[in-house]
């Protein structure tokens, strides 16, 4: 790859870091409104409005939606954690859903104008194979000890990626639930259970306790 094109992904890179970063504050400050009894119908109204901006913009790559979840009930209080949850779990399916609808070639084709001809040639390999053979090719041709290992406990590793401190310089929530939908190698049921409980212990835990964790 050559060094200017190294530069332009670099900056694609850092440009969706900032931009996930910026709408999450956006939508974090849309949220942090003044609740009293005698507001509390335009409260609601504002409550369920930030809760379908969440969804969405949870689904987006990079946004870190987790974060802004956390600070959603930070402001709204406990109470707030079911709906949080029902939201983070709802964008989660979303993006896994829209990756699975994007055709092998349309990945190849965006791999190719990146510059990541590896990539390219890797998803035009694995598009007309079902689960098990991806999972041998890219076991064969995986670098190292530990790809193999992850791509059996594929599950686990994606709910840890979901759990991981500071997953959206991994393209956030919304991104890692993209690319488990390109790939091909979760199942909808499975990867729908792994969401479940993946989203579920910051939740719980602040609706049990009205406490951060």
């Amino acid at each position: 790859m050559n060094p200017s094109r190294t530069v332009l992904l670099a900056a694609l890179y850092l440009g969706l870091i900032f931009g996930g970063a910026f709408v999450g504050q956006q939508l974090t400050d849309l949220v942090a409104f003044d609740i009293r009894p005698s507001n509390e119908p335009e409260v609601h109204g504002a409550i369920m409005t930030c809760t379908g901006a969440y969804i969405l913009a949870s689904a987006i790559p990079f946004v870190p939606g987790a974060e802004i979840g956390l600070g959603m009930m930070l402001l709204l209080g406990p109470r707030i954690a079911v709906l949080v949850y029902g939201s983070m779990v709802a964008a989660l399916m979303i993006a896994y859903l829209i990756g699975r609808l994007v055709p092998p070639a349309a990945t190849a084709r965006a791999f190719a104008v990146l510059g990541l001809r590896r990539a390219r040639d890797l998803s035009l390999d694995l598009a007309p194979l079902d689960t098990e053979a991806r999972l041998r090719l890219l076991t064969a041709r995986a670098p190292r000890r530990i790809v193999p290992f992850l791509l059996r406990h594929r599950y686990l590793a994606l709910a840890l990626a979901f759990n991981l401190p500071g997953n959206s310089l991994l393209g956030g929530g919304g991104g890692i639930a993209l690319a488990a939908g390109l790939t091909g190698l979760y199942s909808p049921g499975g990867y729908a259970l792994t969401v479940v409980l993946a989203v579920l212990p910051v939740p719980l835990m602040i609706f049990l306790t009205g406490h951060h964790p």
